[in-house]
């Protein structure tokens, strides 16, 4: 049998292996974290910022893609993603996992000389699941 002691240590070692599990995970990105659409208007504007200017903000882009004329438009993503309660359910769990949280994704348009045409920043909510059952 164990004692009082014994017990209190197994919780926290328990609770403090839920809380590491339910850390949030992060993908892509990691500048876009921060950024929004107001703040955007302050760092890029269309038919001023140069190709070399987006890439000095923010990095490579996560996708490159060209239109049906030739321009190239870049994408940037970021998912920010937590664990959602049926991971931590016993049995459940075996048989499939959910995550949710945000996406943030920028996409810009350049011109033929290589500056911004057009731009767009989105936020949207994201939940992937996985496992034996999805």
């Amino acid at each position: 049998m164990q004692s009082d002691g014994e017990v209190m240590k197994n919780f926290v070692v328990i609770f403090a292996a839920l809380c590491v599990l339910t850390a949030c995970a992060s993908s892509g990105n990691r500048v876009l974290k921060t950024e929004t659409e107001q703040s955007l208007t302050e760092k890029v504007e269309n038919g001023v910022t140069t190709k070399a200017q987006v890439r000095e903000l923010f990095g490579s882009p996560f996708r490159t893609t060209f239109t049906d004329g030739g321009l190239e438009i870049w994408t940037y993503q970021f998912d920010d993603v937590s664990s959602d309660a049926v991971n931590f359910v016993p049995i459940v769990n075996l048989f499939t996992q959910s995550y949710s949280g945000t996406r943030k994704e920028l996409v810009v348009l350049f011109d033929e000389n290589d500056v911004v045409k057009k731009y767009s920043m989105s936020e949207s909510e994201v939940k992937t699941k996985g496992g034996v059952t999805n």
